[in-house]
């Protein structure tokens, strides 16, 4: 799968087999994720909605990060991030959250270069992951290359907790007992 758009459907097509729903929280993507995962035919058997938390007091406000964090480190950050999914999953009543959180330019931001961008994942039985990029081009590229990295990295945690529920359940070898 290399396209968002393949990395959306391949997303989908596994929550929805499992039953489970998504959210999904942006700030430099700016609705772009959430465009990604919409475009897909039958989104919305998963797709919850998302919060486009472009300004930081709507990340404290409506997603509940840490005002205390915010102020210390800014908006770029991992933990940042970390909470932005946890606060779409919350707010939004999903299963899933994703985020996206960094500086797409032109100017560099709380002391971060352009292209330093945090994507993370929140689902389930503390399943999650966040990822630092640096990423290089113009603002379009910067988004677009998020939106596949937060794909990708969803679509990475799926097969990681589908692995996990399958070694639980098979003996904890991740074989089929005889």
């Amino acid at each position: 799968m290399s396209g968002p758009g393949s990395a959306a459907a391949g997303a989908l097509e596994m929550l929805a087999g499992r039953g489970q729903s998504l959210a999904v929280a942006e700030s430099l993507t700016g609705g772009l994720v959430a465009g990604a995962l919409t475009a897909v035919p039958g989104a919305s058997r998963v797709v919850r909605g998302s919060v486009t938390a472009y300004a930081t007091e709507v990340k404290r406000e409506v997603l509940g990060v840490d005002g205390a964090l915010l102020a210390a480190r800014g908006a770029v950050d991992g933990e940042v991030a970390r909470q932005m999914a946890s606060g779409a999953r919350r707010v939004l009543g999903a299963d899933w959250g994703l985020a996206t959180t960094g500086v797409a330019g032109p100017d560099p931001q709380d002391g971060h270069p352009v292209g330093t961008v945090f994507v993370a994942v929140q689902g389930p039985d503390g399943a999650g992951a966040v990822r630092r990029l640096s990423l290089a081009g113009d603002r379009d590229r910067i988004r677009q290359d998020t939106i596949r990295a937060v794909l990708a990295l969803l679509l990475s945690e799926l097969t990681e907790n589908m692995r996990a529920q399958d070694t639980e359940q098979h003996g904890g070898n991740g074989c089929l007992q005889p």
